[in-house]
Order: C-alpha cells, then structure tokens, then sequence
C-alpha cells in the first residue's frame, strides 16, 4: 500500500518513491540497470523492490540523485514484461476544437466524490467537522447522505463525469496555455493516453522520463544542479521524450520545471512535453479549475504563503493529470495511476520509417544516494513503530536484489572521460539494460540501433554501438537506414555510410517505393505527386508510382530530359524487382541497382545516387542532400539538377522561408557545380569541356550545359571554361586568334583563304588546301553570322529602297527579290520550327520555338508581311499594303537587336535596354492616372458638350501627354485666347470647339486661377515627381543589372551561338539550295536528323566511366578543399579557441574534484587504520597486563586501505568480493512464484541458511494442482500421505537421494540443502526433495559459408541446439525430467523423431558429464528443489554422421515449440542457470564465450 507523509512533518513536497543505493561516491553520479532475473518471474516483482514505496509496478529505471549536495545518481533497469501483449483501446475520431472537447472528456473521463457524510474524529485545520474523506458537509452533494458507519471508499465514493479540464494559464505570470484534467484513479491507462496521443495531440514519445523524489528542503549544490537540469533537458529534448513529474511546484518538479522554464528561455528545435500528475485532492486553489464544460482558459493563481499543507502546480509543466479519489489532503492517491500509466506507455510500440520500437522508460529519483534510509526513517518518525520486523525482511531483500545486479551499474563522474551531461549515461545505462536482457545477438544489436535512431543520438551509437566488438553487415544497416532517411536524420546516414553501407546495394525499386510513400506530407513534391496520383487506385503497383513521379520530375527538370522512369512497354511484362509488402524496411528484399534491357521490355533503370538525391531534394533537406551528393558520380550535373528542381519548386512554393530556403539550397547547388567544373578544368580544359556535353543517361539523357540552360544557373554558364568552350564552339575549325576583320576579308574576298590570312586550330588542316579548306571556313558559326549579318543588312537596305523609291503599281524586280529572300527566311524559320533532332515530337518542338521572344518576333515579322504583301497587290488596297509593310520594316529593324547580342560591348547594354522597358512598361500606369486626370478635368472646364471623339481623345489624352514635354494649351489661362482658332459650336472638323466664352465681351468666362492651378500641380507630379522617379528606375536598374550583366550576356551567348551552329552555311536567299538538300535528305531519303556532336555528344561505355571516375576523383579534392576552407574561417578559428578554452577550465574543475574527493577518501582510511591500531595497542596492553600474550582469536586484524587515488572501490569488480548471501540460490528467492500470484516470505541473503535463526520466517504453503496427480507426489498439506515417501534414497521408480549427501527432514518434509527459499510445499514441482533432471549440451562449431571455423578473439565459437516454448522470453537446453525409467528428457522426444531415440541415447553414453548439482530454479521451495546432470555432447566435425541425422530428425511435435542452432555468447538469451552449464562447455572445449 502507498505510504502517506504526515502532515505535520515534511509537508506536501514527500510525493516520493526514495531509491536507494548501496555506498556513498562523492562527486560521481551511479547509474545502474536491474532485470529480471529469470524468464519466468513475473515482471511485476522483478520491479517492485526498485522503490521502497510498495508499488504494483515500478518503471525501467531508477535514477537517484543524492542530497544536500553530494553527487550521486543512480540509473536503475528493469525489464517491459515479458511476451506482454500491448493494449488495445478504443479510438475514437479525434474531437476538433473545443466544443468537440468539451463534449468527449465529460462522456470518457469520470471524478469522484463523495456522496455519504461520515463524520470524522479529526476537525480539519479550520475547526470544522469534516467527513471521513476530508471534505466539510458543505462540499458534499446536497442529497448526500449521513452514515454513522465506518467509510469505505468503495461504497461511499462514487464516478460522475469530470468538471475541471481545459487550458491552465496561471495569473501573472504570461505563459502559454497548457492543458489539465481532472479524473478519477481508476480511470484506464488506455483512455488517458488517448487524451494526451488524441484529444491533446501530442506525438507519441521516444523514451518516457519519470522524474520522482525530493521534497521542499531539497537543495542541490550549483553545479551539480546545472549538471542535472542540462542533461535532463537535453536528453528529454533529441529523443523526443516525455517528462512525467509530480507536477507540484516543490522539491523535484520545482527543479524539472525552472530547467523547462531555462530551456523554453532560450532558442530550442522543439518544445520539451512536462506532465505532472498530481492528486486532485491536495491541491491549493483548485477551485478556480472547476469548469463543468471546460474552462479555455483556466486561471490559476499560485499562492505558495497560505496553502497551509496543500501543494500548488509548477507553472512550468505543460500538461496536468489531476488524479482524484473523492478524498481531501491525502498524498500519494497518484502513484497507482502513474504507475500504470507509465507502464502502459512502455508497452506501447512506435513505428516510423518502417522500423517500431516499444517505448522506453527511465525513472529519475533524486535524492537516492547513501542517505535515504536514513531520510526514511525520519520521513516516517511517526509510524516507525508500527512497521513489523516481517516488512523490514521484506525492504532488506528488495535492497539486496537491487544491489546484486552491480554488473549493470553504470558511475557516471563528472569530468570524467569528457562526459559533461547526465544525458549520456541515462541513454547508455538503457543500451546496456538492452544488452543484458531483451535481446541476443543481432537482434540485441539491431534494437539498440533502433533505440539510438529514435533517439537521434548519433554520439550514443557511434561510442555504444559501432564498436570492435560488433561487426556490421552492410544488408544488417538497412532497415536502419530507410528509418535514418524518412525521419531525416542525416548523421545516422553518414554514420551507415561510413560503415559499409552502399548505395548501389541499398537501393532497389522497392527501397525507392517506400521512401516515396513516405514522403514528407507538408513538402510541395507531395502535393504535385497527389495530383497525378488523384485517379490511380489506392494500392499502386511500384513501377505505377514511379512513373508518377518520373513525370512530376520531368515537368520540374524541363523538357530537355527525358522520364527517368520510363513506363513498360507491354501489359504482360513481368515484374523486374521483387516488391515485399510496405514492411520493406524489416524485410530482406533483393538489391539491384537497375533492370538490364530484355527483348520486348523497356529499360528501367535505377540510379541509387541520383535517386535517393532527388528524393531528399524535392523534400528540401539540405543535410541528407548534401550527403548523398558526395556519393554521387556525375556530381555536376547532379548539382545542376537539384538547382533546376529547386528553383521550380520555389515558383510554386507559398511560405515565404520555404521559399528563400529553396532558392537558398538552388544557389548552393550551382555554386557546387562551379566548385567541381573548376577543379576539372584546372586539371584538364579538354577533359572538363567533355563533360560539359556528355549524354548524362542518369539524368535523363541531357548534359550539364542543357541542364544549366534550364535552370538559369548565369553563375555557373559564365564560367571561364564554359565560355572558352563557347567560343571554341563559335569559331569552329578556325582559330581563336584570327582577327575578325581578317575573316571578313576572307569572306568577300575567299580566295584569300590561300594564303594564309586565316589559320586553323588544326594544323593538319592548316596544310591541306582546296575545297576542304573553304568548306571548313564557310561553315565556322562566326563566318555563318557575320555573313548572315551581310545578308541582312543587304536585305534592308533593298526593303528600304523599295518601300522609298521603288514601290510601283506593279512589283518591280527588287520588290520580286525581296519577295524571295523573305521566302528564304519563312524556309529557315520553317528549318527551326521542325528541327527536333531528340525526337521529342512535333508539339515539344513548337513549344519550345515559340519558348523563344525572337523567334515570335520573327513570326509577327513574317505575318505581318504576308499581310502587307495581300494588300499590296489588291489595286484598291495598294496604299494601305505600303503602310503595312512600311510597319513591317520597323519590325524586321527590331530583329537587329538580337544580332547584336554577340557582341561584348553593345549586349549587356541590349540586355540592360529590355530590362529598362519593363520599368517603363509599369510607369505608364502611374503617368496614364496623372494624364488622365488632369485631361477630363481640364477638358471639362474649359469644353461644353464636346461629341466629337477625336477631340475629346486630344484634349484629354494627347494635349494633357505633350503637356509633360513643354508643349502647354495657349488657352488655358485666357491670355492667349484667340476665338479665329476654334469653332464656337464645333462642327469644323480641323478646329477644337472653343471654350465657354462670354459673347458679349468675345471672353472666355471659366475660371482661369482653376485651370492654371491644375496645370501647375500636373507639372509638379508629372514632370518633376514622375519623370525623376522614371529616372531613378532606370538608374536602379542599370546598377542592379550592371552587376550581372556580364553574366546574363554569357548566358544568352549560348542560344545564338547554338543557333548559327546548326544553321546552313548560305546566307539567305542562297540558303534556299541548302533547304532543298536538306528536303531530300530528310523527306525524301529519310535520314534523321542528328544534334551537333559539339552540344551532345554520347561518349563510348569505357571512355565515360574513366571521365566520370576523373570526376569523382576532382569532387573528392574540391570536397577537402571546402573542409579546409571552413576550418579557417575567422568564425571557425573562434569557435576553435572558445572549446579548447572551455575543455581547459573544464579539465581544471575535474582535477579539482578528483583531489578533493581522494583526499577524503584517504583521510577516511587513515581515521579507521588510526582506529584499528588503537585496538591493537589497548589489547597488547591489556595482554601484557595480564602476564601473558593472549590468545590468538582475540587479536584485531588492520583494514586494508579502502581507496587510492585514481580508483572507484565501490565498483571495482575485481577487487570486491561477493556478497555472502550469493553463494546460496538467488532464482530461487524471487518474490513473485512463477505461473502464479503467490508471494514468497522474503529471505535475504543473511538469512538462507537453515542454521541461521530466523524467528519471523513464516513461509506461505503453495503445491500446484496437476491433472497427472498419479505421477506426482501428493499435495502436502496433510502428513499421513507423505509417511510413506522415502527420502534419501531409491523410493520405486524415484531416485530421492541428493547429489550433495544426506538432507534434512522436518515435520514429514525434505529441507532444500542449500537453504531457505521463501515458500515451503512442493510448488510447481513433481516431487518432494530432489527432482532430478538430465540437461544435454549439444554443440557443433560455428563456420562461415566457405566451411571454416568462426573464431573470435582467437577462441573458435561455438553453436548448442536450443529450444523456446511459444510465450517464454528466453531460450533454453532442450533437457528437463524424466519419465521414471526413461533416459531421455520430455522436453527432447518433442523436438527429436522417434527413430533417432536409440541413437541419442548412446550418444549420451558417450557424453562428458560438465556438471552435478543443485540447479538454482525460480520453482524450487524449502521442500522441493530440482538437481541436474549436464552432459556435453559436441560434434567437431561438419560431415559427422550422427550429426546430419540430428539434424534430420529434428522436428517439433509441438507448435509452440521452436528449435535452432544458437551462437555461443556470454549475452546469449538463456536461462541463467542454463547460462552457468553453458559457460562450464565452452570452458571445457576451449571456446569463446
């Protein structure tokens, strides 16, 4: 039963359960991890001696902190329960808002109260009467009822539906709400944590931190404090943890709450989650949190002066659990609840990414060190009395079960091996609990790596787990790693990578099928792939998917690229990968970095690198992206296309830091690109231009310039190398070095190409003369546009001849060559409308023609021609066809400006005149308001009913428009008035009507100071403020562009110079024979048409894989180069200094601490040897004195010296003997019996012996009731049936004597020999007295694949044949009792074939008998105990006979029986006594263990 403070005493903060430790270790903190001790004691008892607070259950862990200012913690383990099944409960629809709220708690979340008034004897601190629960008549119900019985609170307290839930904010102090609930202690631990998973929407937690103890003298030294707090917060926070506390504003959750209050003070990633339960019935000013429908928000005033014996709540947790018995005052109402709840929590499992785990838990106890029986002791000063010697046994043998387990004590010092925080060893001591007790072998190892992952501490698991003394398989990561990337813990990644883990291997179609599933659901590529995905059916097959998602990829990548999943040709076609179910993660599937192309199938490929970037890209994470980028081989263009990607998905994106994030990360990207290209080409120019115009098959089939085109990466294009690339390009086979004027002498005069004007980069071409040496000249792209530039200018000056001087009724012959030439360009144009030499379709290449201004300003052109040219040779419509061509040749004008992009001097300045007519484009909305206003304004003061709509346009618009230049209305002020100048009624059509005029005087009667009022402010808007602000666009603009001018000129370089690259050689209207060669060759002989080799060129399978091996081998030294850079950063370098500095004082303190602490301990051992040398001295006085030298007996012996420094006595296992008591059976002294609810007496250690007195020993009875009663010995509690076994010796069938000699007989009943156990009876057991057991140690040695025999430190390793029954927690030796007469075990003929039975038993015979004795066995009592012989049975040869025939014949009869070869190891899942029997093999053979 919980155990209450008096009132009087301590007060309200002893909301405790006291850990305990064993010794005093100043200045360290003692982590430890208990389990239970064999598989099948109930978990229940294997906790409950953790606490000296009764309890049903206890958590994994105990962490104690000690008081008053020494420094020990210590961590306790325990174990979940073994084979528990997790609770189901039910889940219903998540209530939104707080209406939905309000009505869900009231139905599933119950109070209690009290409903009859029995008076109690005790007045409350007020005077009054009071009821038996603790309230006053007035806080009863009105119908309640008066009872002169005793209360019980079963009968008198009944559930009514909660009124105190909602928000908690508490007054003054301008917190955030948090949320409470009242409910009663009996409420599920289902139904709560659906309140807090569900109705509160917390996320379910990592680990659990139960933080108890303490109370309102509690006082930590500063430092130690800090330690404390610091390691709490930091472990409560990178796991995602829970932290439950009492939540009181005393003692310990004072404490847990001001390190929330510091941490919430600060920048934290995410908020720490602090639920204090607290008994409902303690509170102080609870009264304000009564809302019957919910109180949104709940003021509560924290008034600490007058709470008397009461408790207020720390204003600090976020979450409230207020547990309510229907009594007032009473402490302690909680603990049951929170027990529960705590342990429900553990069963609980949490999957994300595919990998689940059960939530762990730790308890944190302060004040748990050397001192807290003695602090119990004056806790409980007023009903010490009362505990009888039988319940201090019990304490005694809880406190020695705890401190048995020392092996998994964890010291924790401060300064100690850089360890800082207590978050590091709370995390280890669970990894060690693991080891010790859940799991064996890979297993055990797998589940600490889960547990590290979900904690996201990569430190814990590269010091804990990644370790010599495991080896990690690279397929053993896997699972691992898909839970690393879809949780986005980039370090785990990089920690998987760096031991073994690749790519090429992890990735498959079904790995990339799950990542996919399990996209981010905030991320934008989420919400584009739910749009295509709107019509599939629910279960999608994975090729399905990804075609899906090729297509997304394909519309972020650009046109340019081709899908990177490509969809299957035929229905039929048969699947390429093998796809487990969504499991992946847990499953072994099939690796395959891609599909090899198979008649009738299309290729699918997967590329592990490019996929899983993309994946971490489309989802902006920087980290993971930046990791897996550096395993990529075709690093360039990866980059280019993550910046294209990013950039796309930035136009679409709506939350503005998402958005800089992306553009952020896009710019990154390019700048990598840049890095890398660099490198190249300062290692090889030739070698970096390949691979500029490398067919990239990963990346859909397009190069790093296509792909830098598409993302408008002008950084990376204006590159050094990519432009002397271009200008190579541009220059065809000519060398850069010649002259332009001496190309254009070349050109008009060819001949000159003899003589040696123009040189050629080939110098082999330099030699050659005739035709080779012209058609090399005439089809260089510089020589194509400057004669393209001739032609045009030709073309121009005859259109302008023509549309001037030479435009007759009838089309002369220059009119009739203007009309061929623009022919020859409707046929070029026509050429670059179809030219598609990807085969992309007609309607990508439209699209992309028209992609182009130019080329639909060359589409106007030509329409707008046409146009002119119908009308023109329309006789009626001759004058209007000129005027349209004569628009038309402003048009073909315009066309120059692209021309002249080439050039250095006059592009950027043609760039920086586009961008400024987009600023002008936008001031003509702000001057047509001005223009506007003030015309209609001015023309409706100065004109009467003008109809005329010409007029109206002129006076409104164009006189207000030339007003802005100086062009101002003589009349508006009447001065200049002249009436000959207007017509009065306005009807003559080339006069304005004349404004309002007096007709007697011949003046105009509008007011004039208006109009000229208005005409002032309009030139003081439009001309000085409008003009100038003009002006300072403009000059915003140039600046802005001036900056990347440069850049964006080198960007649009390329479009041109790719253009003349493909154009024909014949300038127009000569480039009609070239468009009639190329007519024959493509429409009539059908050859396709081919992208220039110099833009897209497809490199030989050898040559690319050394191009690409080049490029890894750059990235790797532009990678180093990066690291270099940020470690000389001036931050870096400070940062440096500041840790080095921090390290020094920190080792400072330590040595300090470590001084001080082995002094004491020095001057302790000095006091006691001082101590022990007076006893001796007084005894040879003594002996003296008495005229002899005594006897022998008497003389006191000299203490060793306790400590030295640099040592931890305590825990230094090899000099610490073992504790007496373990020398006798420890199984066998489990308080919960198992298979059953009995409870033994408790024996500790000092009590085992018969011999022993123990007068309080008052063991309960137990003998299990079997069907086969025939076969065993009566029950025993009657003495007349047990007159007839004989003991100590051979009774019939039964062998009652004992391996160690004769036993005890008392009362008609066998005495264990090796002491007392707690319960007398026969138990679980057959018989009285020994119940002997044979236990066969069958092994083999281990071996690899190849046949050789494993080994490891040296030793060879061993297998032994085990087996498990279906709920058992633990393997076991397939051996047992015996059928009387029979040789073999029961437990062996079900797992072994009938035939096999002979063969067995003779190799029994043959065995070598390991041991003989008493077995410590949780089912042995006083009068009945189990002895076995173990015989070890090994097969050292692989190819042994009788070997392959065990191994034939094994088969369980038994479906809840399993059967395997086990590896031998000291962390094997066996019983424990089986553990010893194992040992003493592998000691026997020689073998590792």
């Amino acid at each position: 039963m919980p155990l209450h403070p008096s009132p009087n005493k301590e007060g309200p903060g002893h909301q405790l359960r006291p850990g305990l430790t064993a010794r005093k270790a100043p200045g360290r903190l003692v982590l430890g991890t208990f389990e239970c001790h064999t598989p099948l004691v109930g978990c229940e008892d294997g906790i409950s001696h953790l606490s000296l607070v009764p309890r049903m259950w206890s958590p994994l862990h105990h962490t104690a902190v000690p008081e008053k200012g020494s420094a020990d913690l210590q961590t306790v383990k325990g174990c979940g329960v073994p084979g528990a099944r997790e609770e189901r409960f039910p889940r219903s629809p998540p209530p939104s808002g707080q209406e939905n709220l309000s009505s869900w708690i009231p139905d599933n979340i119950k109070k209690k109260e009290c409903i009859y008034f029995v008076e109690s004897s005790k007045l409350s601190d007020a005077g009054k009467v009071v009821c038996e629960c603790g309230y006053p008549r007035e806080k009863h119900l009105e119908e309640a009822t008066f009872q002169g019985q005793e209360w019980d609170p079963k009968k008198h307290v009944r559930e009514m539906p909660t009124d105190a839930f909602g928000d908690i904010v508490f007054t003054g102090l301008g917190q955030k709400a948090g949320k409470y609930v009242r409910l009663s202690q009996d409420t599920p631990s289902s139904l709560i944590y659906q309140l807090m998973t569900q109705e509160w929407g917390l996320d379910a937690p990592n680990l659990l931190i139960s933080v108890t103890g303490g109370a309102k003298d509690f006082n930590m030294k500063p430092r130690l404090k800090s330690v404390f707090r610091r390691g709490l917060l930091k472990v409560a926070q990178t796991s995602g943890a829970w932290v439950i506390t009492g939540g009181s504003h005393t003692g310990v959750m004072k404490q847990v709450g001001e390190a929330v209050r510091q941490l919430s003070g600060s920048f934290c990633e995410r908020e720490v989650v602090t639920i204090g339960i607290a008994t409902w019935g303690t509170l102080h000013n609870r009264e304000s949190l009564i809302h019957p429908m919910g109180g949104f928000p709940a003021e509560y005033i924290m008034d600490e002066g007058g709470q008397g014996n009461l408790t207020c709540l720390d204003s600090n947790h976020s979450h409230f659990i207020l547990v309510d018995d229907g009594t007032h005052g009473r402490y302690g109402v909680e603990i049951p609840l929170r027990t529960n709840l705590e342990k429900f929590i553990s069963q609980q499992t949490k999957e994300r990414g595919g990998v689940a785990i059960k939530i762990p838990i730790v308890c944190v106890v302060l004040e748990g060190g050397p001192g807290t029986l003695n602090k119990l002791s004056m806790f409980f000063q007023g009903m010490f009395e009362t505990f009888t010697e039988s319940k201090i046994v019990e304490w005694t043998k809880k406190i020695q079960d705890i401190v048995r387990r020392r092996q998994l004590l964890t010291v924790f010092r401060e300064g100690k091996d850089g360890q800082q925080d207590v978050d590091v060893p709370i995390l280890q001591a669970l990894l060690k609990a693991s080891r010790s007790l859940d799991h064996f072998g890979h297993e055990n190892w797998d589940h600490q790596l889960k547990l590290a992952v979900a904690w996201n501490r990569v430190d814990i698991a590269q010091s804990e787990i990644f370790t010599d003394e495991r080896q990690w398989k690279p397929s053993e990561l896997y699972p691992m790693m898909v839970a690393a990337l879809i949780t986005n813990k980039p370090e785990f990644v990089k920690l998987f990578l760096e031991n073994g883990v690749q790519l090429k291997e992890f990735v498959s179609q079904a790995t990339l099928f799950y990542l996919y599933q399990n996209l981010e659901p905030t991320c934008l590529f989420h919400c584009k792939l739910d749009k295509v995905l709107a019509g599939e059916p629910e279960r999608l097959d994975p090729s399905v998917l990804l075609q899906h998602v090729a297509q997304v990829l394909r519309e972020l990548l650009g046109d340019s690229t081709q899908l990177l999943y490509s969809r299957p040709r035929s229905s039929n076609q048969q699947r390429l990968l093998t796809v487990p179910s969504v499991k992946i993660s847990v499953q072994r599937v099939s690796r395959q970095s891609s599909c090899k192309r198979s008649s009738g199938q299309a290729t699918f490929t997967i590329d592990p690198v490019r996929d899983l970037l993309i994946w971490a890209v489309v989802q902006n994470r920087r980290e993971l992206a930046e990791i897996i980028w550096a395993q990529s081989q075709d690093c360039i263009a990866a980059a280019l296309a993550c910046s294209k990607i990013l950039k796309e998905l930035s136009k679409e994106e709506e939350d503005t830091d998402s958005l800089e994030e992306m553009l952020a990360l896009a710019d990154e990207y390019e700048q990598r690109a840049i890095g890398v290209f660099t490198e190249c080409y300062r290692k090889d120019e030739e070698r970096a231009q390949k691979l500029l115009v490398r067919v990239s098959e990963a990346w859909g089939k397009t190069t790093c310039l296509q792909l830098a085109l598409e993302a408008k990466d002008m950084k990376f294009m204006s590159h050094g190398g990519i432009q002397a690339y271009l200008t190579k390009v541009w220059w065809g086979q000519l060398s850069v070095d010649n002259g332009l004027w001496r190309v254009v002498l070349s050109m008009l005069f060819f001949p000159l190409l003899y003589t040696g004007l123009v040189s050629f980069r080939n110098k082999g071409q330099q030699a050659e003369g005739g035709l080779a040496r012209v058609r090399a000249f005439f089809s260089a792209p510089v020589v194509v546009f400057h004669m393209n530039i001739l032609s045009y200018f030709a073309f121009l000056c005859l259109f302008a001849y023509v549309l001037m001087v030479d435009f007759q009724p009838q089309p002369s012959g220059c009119e009739c060559l203007i009309y061929v030439w623009l022919f020859s360009l409707v046929c070029e144009e026509l050429r670059q409308l179809f030219y598609d030499p990807d085969g992309s379709g007609l309607r990508k290449a439209v699209l992309v023609y028209f992609s182009d201004f130019w080329n639909k300003l060359d589409v106007c052109a030509i329409l707008l021609f046409i146009a002119g040219l119908t009308c023109r040779l329309v006789p009626s419509l001759l004058y209007t066809g000129r005027i349209i061509l004569s628009l038309d040749f402003t048009m073909f004008c315009l066309r120059l400006m692209h021309i002249f992009t080439i050039s250095k001097t006059l592009g950027p300045k043609i760039i920086i005149v586009r961008r400024m007519m987009k600023d002008v484009f936008f001031f003509l909305f702000l001057l047509a308001v001005w223009v506007v206003s003030f015309g209609v304004a001015k023309q409706a003061i100065l004109i009467h009913n003008e109809r005329r709509v010409e007029w109206i346009f002129r006076g409104a618009v164009y006189h207000s428009y030339l007003t802005i230049f100086g062009q101002l209305p003589t009349y508006i002020d009447g001065v200049n008035f002249r009436p000959d100048q207007c017509s009065p009624d306005g009807t003559d059509p080339y006069k304005p009507k004349c404004p309002e005029i007096d007709q007697a005087r011949q003046e105009p009667v509008f007011p004039e100071w208006l109009t000229v009022l208005l005409l002032c402010l309009y030139l003081l808007f439009a001309n000085i403020l409008l003009l100038n602000l003009l002006i300072a666009m403009f000059n915003y603009t140039f600046q802005q562009v001036q900056e990347h001018t440069d850049q964006i000129w080198k960007f649009q370089r390329h479009d041109l110079i790719e253009e003349y690259q493909g154009r024909p050689p014949a300038p127009p209207p000569f480039i009609l024979l070239s468009h009639l060669h190329l007519f024959i060759k493509r429409v009539v002989l059908k050859i396709p048409a081919k992208r220039h080799k110099q833009f897209k060129n497809k490199l030989e399978k050898n040559e690319e894989a050394a191009l690409l091996s080049w490029e890894i081998y750059l990235k790797e030294n532009y990678l180093q180069e990066q690291q270099l850079q940020q470690k000389q950063r001036p931050e870096q370098k400070i940062q440096d200094v500041s840790d080095k500095a921090d390290t020094m004082v920190r080792l400072l303190e330590t040595a300090r601490l470590k001084q001080s602490g082995a002094v004491e301990q020095r001057l302790a051992s000095l006091e006691e040897q001082v101590a022990q040398t007076a006893t001796a001295l007084r005894w040879i006085v003594k002996a003296l004195r008495d005229s002899g030298f005594g006897s022998e007996e008497g003389v006191p012996t000299l203490a060793p010296q306790k400590a030295s420094v640099g040592r931890d006595p305590e825990l230094d296992s090899g000099s610490k003997a073992e504790d007496p008591g373990d020398t006798y059976h420890v199984n066998a002294r489990h308080l919960l019996y198992p298979s059953c609810s009995v409870l033994r007496f408790p024996v500790p250690n000092e009590k085992v012996p018969w011999e022993t007195e123990f007068l309080v020993y008052n063991p309960p009875f137990y003998t299990a009731d079997r069907k086969d009663k025939d076969l065993v010995d009566p029950v025993g509690d009657a003495l007349e049936p047990l007159s007839r076994i004989s003991y100590n010796a051979v009774d019939g069938p039964l062998d009652r004597r004992s391996f160690h000699g004769v036993y005890a007989v008392r009362d008609g009943l066998p005495l264990n020999p090796m002491g007392r156990t707690g319960l007398r009876g026969r138990g679980d057991l057959s018989y009285f007295g020994p119940n002997h057991t044979l236990q066969p140690v069958i092994t083999r040695w281990r071996r690899s694949l190849d046949g050789a025999i494993c080994r490891k430190n040296v030793k060879k390793m061993l297998e032994v044949l085990v087996v498990k029954r279906g709920r058992s927690e633990h393997w076991m030796l397939p051996g047992g009792s015996r059928e009387p007469g029979e040789m073999l075990p029961r437990k062996l003929k079900q797992v072994l074939r009938r035939e096999f039975w002979s063969s067995f038993e003779r190799l029994l015979t043959q065995g070598m008998e390991v041991y003989k004795g008493y077995m410590d066995d949780p089912r042995n009592t006083d009068n009945a105990w189990i002895e076995t012989v173990a015989v070890s049975i090994h097969f050292p040869d692989q190819s042994d006979v009788e070997l392959k025939r065990l191994n034939s014949h094994l088969h369980s009869y038994d479906e809840g029986m399993a059967i395997r070869w086990q590896v031998v190891d000291e962390r094997i899942s066996l019983c424990d006594n089986h553990k010893v029997i194992l040992q003493k093999v592998a000691a026997l053979l020689g073998a590792y263990y």
